[in-house]
């Protein structure tokens, strides 16, 4: 069977305490036209088993539907890339699969797709803490406010959660669109692309995913510095790949501020994004100030001053 509305795409590593779940919240959606598409990312434990089980004992008849992709361990990043290859359908939704969904969460995208036709449909989730919840609403903008989207998810103004955003899967099969290399801020990497290449995006405002804070487990749980560290990389590896044609490029507007961070995380944190990257200093120096980067004004100077000495430097050698 070929043809589907929907593909749910899922990861699967080290979730066995989780797997089961989220399981029964992705199969037994109320929508029926999708094609699940679990990921097995080299997991160690007995997630795929778990998750195999389940569907012998509750869902045998979506079998057809289901494809389980085994893989050696890659990380976040290159197993939702691997879940794509295999996606078959019009629109695409990723998923964690530590989280859950609402029963009726896919029903309801695709009934604001129909109504609106919309490239992307993105929705709000609810943060669950286990000790709490905190639902994250988002802004509505238009295809005419892309950059503002693009711009806010890099200054954590708006969500750049992947799992939030179900899109038409040719965004990605017609476009280059990058994977970062690392698991941090790997959303914001790749979903800049995916709304840059849209032509139309609507917002549904329900909290239709629940997104688990508490797993120990998770990228989030790591170390601030590694994180801060792996989130730089990642970033100016896609400033990287648009560096000589920046115009009219997903990261045109966001650009100064991805290279503000790394040359003030460096300075903060000891980082050696000035020696790791050549360019940086010279970038920073040619970057204007700005209140809309994630870095504030007066660390804007320091990084520039910084720059400009390093630059002045390797001038002189």
């Amino acid at each position: 069977m070929s043809g589907y509305r929907i593909s749910l795409i899922v990861p699967v590593y080290g979730v066995e305490k989780y797997i089961r779940q989220f399981a029964e919240s992705a199969l037994g959606q109320t929508y029926q036209d999708i094609q699940f598409v679990f990921v097995n990312d080299g997991t160690k434990d007995r997630s795929i088993d778990i998750l195999e089980e389940l569907i012998e004992e509750k869902f045998q008849h979506l079998k057809p539907r289901i494809l389980i992709v085994n893989k050696e361990n890659q990380g976040l990043p290159m197993a939702r890339k691997t879940g794509l290859e295999h996606a078959e359908g019009e629109y695409v939704l990723f998923a964690d699969s530590d989280d859950w969904l609402e029963l009726d969460t896919v029903e309801k995208v695709v009934a604001k797709i129909d109504e609106t036709g919309a490239d992307i449909v993105y929705f709000d989730l609810v943060k669950e803490y286990g000790h709490k919840v905190s639902c994250k609403r988002e802004r509505d903008y238009t295809a005419a406010q892309k950059a503002d989207f693009i711009i806010n998810i890099f200054n954590y103004k708006s969500h750049g959660y992947t799992v939030t955003k179900c899109f038409r899967r040719s965004i990605y099969t017609d476009n280059v669109i990058y994977f970062p290399k690392l698991g941090m801020h790997e959303d914001i990497y790749l979903m800049s692309q995916i709304i840059f290449y849209a032509r139309s995006l609507v917002h549904l405002p329900e909290a239709l995913y629940h997104y688990r804070k508490d797993n120990p487990n998770s990228m989030c749980a790591q170390d601030r510095n590694r994180r801060h560290r792996d989130s730089d990389v990642n970033l100016l590896d896609l400033y990287e790949y648009y560096r000589e044609n920046l115009k009219g490029s997903p990261v045109e507007k966001v650009a100064g501020g991805i290279i503000m961070r790394a040359g003030w995380h460096s300075l903060l944190h000891g980082f050696n994004f000035f020696e790791a990257y050549p360019y940086l200093a010279s970038d920073i120096c040619k970057a204007r100030l700005s209140l809309r980067y994630r870095v504030p004004l007066p660390m804007q100077l320091a990084v520039k001053v910084y720059s400009f000495i390093k630059k002045l430097s390797a001038r002189s050698r």
